[in-house]
């Protein structure tokens, strides 16, 4: 049965990477048509259920600065806010809330329901109907045929996805829910070679079987800080998490009952995630460690459903029971959901251009898991940017392509096209030569005028974010301008916070000063700003040396750089002994002759070049 009506994109999945795509696509005016497998399931949280986390966060707030939907969506249904790394610089701040999964799908689900441009049919695709190498549309498994111009293929762990407990083996995507087999077997028969990729979810316990008592707590920060510029307010109720690990009875059950695990009995081979490794995997290549971490973590405000964080695995039902009951606070634990494993078709992502289309296809484009990366974050931002130069594309237009030194986006981008992946690839803060550019608290700064001219940022937030950023910047110059004096009452305040001045101070140098933060200095000098554009304030200040470092050497020569002599390699934070041990034996002599060191990456270049700065900052002085 042909469906008549040619949409300019259909999006096949409604997972994280689905939704992002299906929404920017819309928003941008394409007529639009989203395909899944289960409409009751859109935006589902098959494991963990959070959001953000290190390099994550970034990702969800560069995305919202160019009109994403994430963001909004974990602040409307969060229940722990924390934000991560606050004892380090804020190059490496990253904010991480857990959701109530049930709300969080439930929204999404309403947003997508209602959006213009975007119809929502329920459907397993089996093949997508290529012509001349180019897209026609998809056909499903209930031999519905529906035409596009562009496709967006979102299939996470559903393509060619098999379930493992033990020695046992279903076809599906998440438990109970089918596999995209049919679809497998197409892009197979286009010409696209598949990756055989793994990853592994925890059991779901009931909480009134856990003994809590004792136990690690973790709270919300005390000041609960939005992913979205445009949240007001917080306004869930907070929970707790409880921190707890494994011991060395755990790793014993875990060891006998490896061979009863496919993966681990030699039976399947397939590469799981390296920085979220199932508890077999904990076990086995660390046999040294006596205990990992475990973080129990209640799935919603109105369920007795908690998922422990760090305990996935594969081994059968009765040997999960076993091993989880020898953990401190699970003695008694009762199963909801047991753990299991998914096996999935990934596509190495070299295949694709910058913009997610891929080379083989005209008019395919691939976002999320399908590209070999694991997480909500990494899956939602390239299903976005997939969507937007679906679009783009329909009439010609210049691709939608962001630079390493823009965004977290165009870090991951730049990785899986340019270097391909081996193993689920995972967003962290390190991964990023220009961190202390692409923070968290200047997404908008960096992004906005993007998502304003690709039609996804309303007059009224763009407006509103160039009103914020006059003040900022007003209120920097405010504080060049301000004069603290060295007087009896300015003396008496600085010295119980530790600071003392021989003379009168501008409030913007003093701020410069670790000990003093933006308050002590409004407290000083009246006025002043609250909030996020207080944070802005603070932090331009602070790291304005930095700052400027980091932007004058990415348009400087690092052949020009010297690294002096007497500088030393130890005991530079974000430094890897491996490199320092490089770099202390070879002694380059410039930043670009560090860099052709083998193995030498860009980011430890970049860790390198601030280290310089503050070398020859301090020798100067």
């Amino acid at each position: 049965m042909d469906f008549q009506k040619i949409y300019d994109v259909i999006v096949v999945g409604a997972g994280h990477a689905g939704c992002e795509a299906s929404l920017a696509a819309a928003r941008m005016g394409a007529d639009t048509l989203l395909l899944t497998i289960s409409i009751d399931n859109i935006a589902l949280m098959p494991c963990n259920p959070a959001i953000g986390g290190i390099g994550k966060g970034n990702l969800v707030k560069d995305m919202d600065a160019l009109g994403g939907e994430m963001a909004k969506n974990i602040d409307e249904t969060g229940i722990q806010f924390r934000v991560l790394n606050k004892r380090k610089g804020p190059a490496v701040w990253c904010s991480r809330a857990q959701a109530d999964k049930y709300l969080y799908k439930n929204r999404f689900q309403t947003i997508i329901m209602n959006t213009p441009s975007l119809d929502v049919k329920q459907g397993i695709v089996t093949e997508v109907l290529v012509e001349n190498r180019a897209v026609r549309g998809v056909e499903t498994a209930c031999g519905q045929t529906f035409l596009a111009r562009r496709i967006v293929i979102c299939g996470g762990t559903f393509i060619g996805g098999e379930i493992f407990i033990g020695d046992r083996v279903m076809e599906a995507g998440r438990m109970y829910e089918p596999a995209a087999t049919g679809l497998s077997l197409s892009l197979k028969k286009i010409g696209f070679k598949p990756l055989r990729l793994k990853t592994d979810t925890p059991a779901r316990l009931h909480i009134d079987s856990l003994s809590l008592n004792g136990l690690e707590e973790y709270v919300s920060d005390n000041i609960l800080i939005p992913f979205s510029t445009e949240t007001k307010s917080i306004n869930l109720p907070q929970i707790k998490c409880y921190g707890t690990q494994t011991n060395e009875e755990t790793h014993k059950v875990i060891r006998e009952a490896a061979e009863k695990s496919l993966f681990y009995n030699g039976a399947r081979q397939s590469n799981g995630p390296r920085y979220c490794p199932s508890m077999e995997d904990k076990v086995l290549k660390f046999p040294e460690k006596t205990g990992h971490k475990l973080v129990i973590e209640p799935e919603g405000l109105n369920t007795k459903e908690v998922h422990v964080n760090g305990f996935s695995c594969s081994i059968p039902v009765e040997l999960q029971i076993k091993a989880y009951r020898t953990v401190k606070g699970m003695e008694s634990c009762q199963f909801i959901r047991p753990a299991y494993a998914v096996q999935y078709d990934a596509y190495q992502p070299t295949g694709l251009n910058h913009n997610y289309e891929t080379k083989l296809v005209k008019g395919l484009f691939f976002g999320g898991q399908l590209n070999g990366t694991s997480g909500y974050e990494e899956a939602a931002v390239q299903g976005f940017m997939a969507g937007v130069n679906a679009v783009l594309s329909l009439d010609n237009k210049e691709p939608f392509i962001l630079g390493r030194n823009e965004s977290y986006i165009g870090v991951l981008t730049d990785d899986l096209v340019l270097k391909g992946i081996t193993e689920p690839y995972r967003m962290f803060t390190s991964r990023s030569e220009f961190r202390l550019l692409t923070r968290e608290d200047n997404a908008e700064e960096r992004l906005i005028s993007y998502g304003y001219k690709l039609g996804l940022i309303s007059k009224t937030r763009y407006e509103r974010y160039q009103q914020d950023m006059q003040e900022v910047n007003n209120e920097i110059e405010r504080l060049k301008n301000t004069l603290i004096k060295k007087n009896s009452g300015n003396e008496e305040y600085l010295s119980k916070i530790g600071v003392s001045i021989s003379q009168s101070f501008k409030a913007e140098e003093l701020l410069k000063r670790p000990q003093l933060s933006y308050d002590d200095i409004i407290k000083l000098t009246g006025g002043g700003l609250s909030g996020r554009k207080a944070r802005q304030v603070e932090i331009k200040v602070k790291y304005s040396g930095y700052i400027e470092s980091m932007e004058e050497s990415n348009k400087e020569d690092i052949e020009s750089i010297v690294i002096p002599d007497n500088f030393s390699y130890d005991n530079i934070s974000g430094l890897r002994l491996e490199y320092s041990d490089k770099l202390k034996n070879i002694k380059p002599k410039t930043l670009g002759q560090a860099l052709r060191i083998p193995g030498l990456t860009k980011t430890a270049v970049s860790v390198l070049a601030v280290e310089i700065y503050k070398h020859n900052k301090i020798n100067k002085s």
